[in-house]
């Protein structure tokens, strides 16, 4: 599968611009994270992808097709998790799971919802009401309801929130698995798992890509631009942003940074994918 974004920007009725001339080519397999800071346009992206909108200006193709004549299309090829997804309480997994099976065509529904819910690690939840379900368990379903069908195209928003360690490494290790043969698209705000499992990441602000490689690449273009120092030594410095900062056994606060030229009581450190993000958007901020 194939999806091309060629000159798309968005805006709303009120006059907000959220998308500006975004050109993304999106290939088929390929596990690609989507980052950028709350109002960056990533929600506004996905609603493109899953024509809830259309785009004001810019086309999208689908396989060679235009976006408006291939709807349908997508649609019968597309999995969905949106980051607020409304589950029925009082049905149970199952039930729930047969619903959106019925919503999505599928021939052998009960084969598919024994296998998602295998997937997702619900065997034990299976007939319970999803009112009875914690938190990470409603996500499980989330999940579980965009991998019906084996769709080629799946959108994840936020798909690892309120899910503990160990759920999370699971997830990461389906969605990696998922995207052998299919494309995936996965929007987080934690940097861990695009890392883990992502061969693609693409970075908006504003509305706009930053970036657009894979994740070494992001990493190279910090090289030489991140650091570690006391706070005690630290004076104040235009342009170093602290990224973290560690109490130790000493009672000493070592600090982490970014910036354009390290001062020089900065010693330089491999950059780690996080500190690459938190650059490249710290010099768009800057700007």
């Amino acid at each position: 599968m194939e999806i091309n974004i060629q000159n798309v920007s968005m805006s709303y009725p009120n006059g907000k611009q959220a998308l500006k001339n975004l050109n993304l080519d999106l290939r088929a397999p390929s596990l690609i994270g989507l980052l950028g800071p709350n109002g960056a346009g990533k929600t506004t992206l996905m609603k493109l992808l899953v024509t809830a909108l259309m785009p004001t200006e810019g086309s999208i193709l689908v396989d060679g097709q235009p976006l408006d004549s291939a709807e349908r299309l997508l649609k019968s090829k597309l999995g969905y998790l949106p980051q607020d997804f409304g589950l029925f309480d009082e049905l149970t997994v199952t039930q729930f799971l047969d619903y959106m099976a019925a919503l999505k065509g599928l021939r052998r529904p009960k084969a598919e919802i024994r296998k998602v819910i295998l997937a997702v690690n619900l065997e034990e939840k299976a007939k319970a009401k999803i009112r009875t379900l914690s938190g990470g368990q409603r996500q499980r379903v989330g999940i579980a309801q965009a991998l019906l069908g084996a769709p080629p195209f799946l959108i994840f928003d936020e798909p690892t929130v309120g899910l503990d360690p160990e759920e999370r490494i699971h997830f990461r290790n389906l969605f990696s698995r998922t995207a052998e043969d299919r494309l995936v698209l996965l929007s987080t705000h934690i940097i861990e798992d695009v890392q883990s499992v992502c061969d693609q990441i693409i970075v908006i602000h504003h509305g706009q890509i930053l970036f657009a490689g894979t994740p070494e690449k992001l990493i190279q273009s910090a090289s030489g631009h991140v650091g570690v120092f006391w706070e005690k030594d630290a004076a104040k410095e235009q342009g170093l942003r602290i990224t973290a900062r560690v109490n130790t056994s000493e009672g000493l606060i070592r600090c982490r940074a970014v910036a354009d030229r390290l001062p020089a009581y900065v010693q330089p450190e491999e950059p780690t994918l996080e500190d690459a993000y938190l650059y490249l958007i710290s010099g768009e901020v800057a700007e």
